[in-house]
């Protein structure tokens, strides 16, 4: 039986679902439906604040307890760099998804589309470097106290609301190996209380945008 996937790649493949889900939502946009415009604006907002909180976790509580079993400090900080990149990159997606949901144009739809097909080169360009270098030194350690660690921290950083709504988002399309690593880093109760009980803004709100 193979390895499972470590959390982190099972959170970017929720980041990279989300960046198609855009790239197709946009390239089929409808002018002038000022609705499906607001759906995206939502959809965004939701996708924008699971990254940022990410990659602000990453900085406060996984960029340590890596460095304390091996990463190399100029590997982190090529990774604040490309986070830098990334967050340049997300203010202009988010500057043409706001312009598309206050003027729900063709043109519009269009500028946000080219915006996103930069945003997914810059962000597929930093998920696969940290998956080269980064992760396997995470997976080496995986059992490690230090990594147990980081992970307790990362469990009580969030109000329980608002990790069930990330956990029902990991979930949304995730293929079997994803839920099947999820559920070796989460036990399986945990994962489906949060998911289906506490995660309903997603489950109500965002999720029927991608239906």
């Amino acid at each position: 039986m193979s390895e499972p996937m470590s959390m982190n790649r099972v959170i970017h493949a929720a980041v990279r679902r989300d960046l198609a889900r855009f790239l197709d939502a946009l390239a089929a946009f409808p002018a002038g439906d000022g609705g499906r415009a607001k759906q995206l604006a939502m959809a965004w907002a939701f996708f924008r604040g699971e990254l940022d909180y990410h990659h602000r976790g990453e900085h406060a509580i996984a960029w340590p307890a890596l460095k304390s079993v091996g990463v190399d400090d100029s590997l982190i900080a090529q990774m604040d760099a490309e986070h830098d990149k990334l967050a340049g990159a997300l203010a202009v997606a988010g500057d043409k998804v706001h312009a598309l949901a206050q003027s729900p144009t063709k043109a519009n739809a269009e500028d946000a589309h080219a915006a996103m097909v930069t945003l997914r080169a810059v962000a597929e360009d930093h998920l696969a470097h940290e998956e080269r270098d980064v992760d396997p030194v995470y997976v080496a350690n995986r059992n490690s106290p230090e990594m147990k660690a980081m992970g307790k921290k990362f469990a009580r950083d969030r109000k329980p609301v608002d990790a069930g709504n990330f956990f029902a988002w990991l979930q949304n399309g995730a293929s079997a190996e994803e839920q099947a690593s999820l559920r070796a880093e989460v036990p399986g109760p945990v994962v489906f209380v949060l998911g289906r009980l506490l995660g309903r803004r997603y489950r109500s709100q965002i999720a029927p945008v991608w239906r």
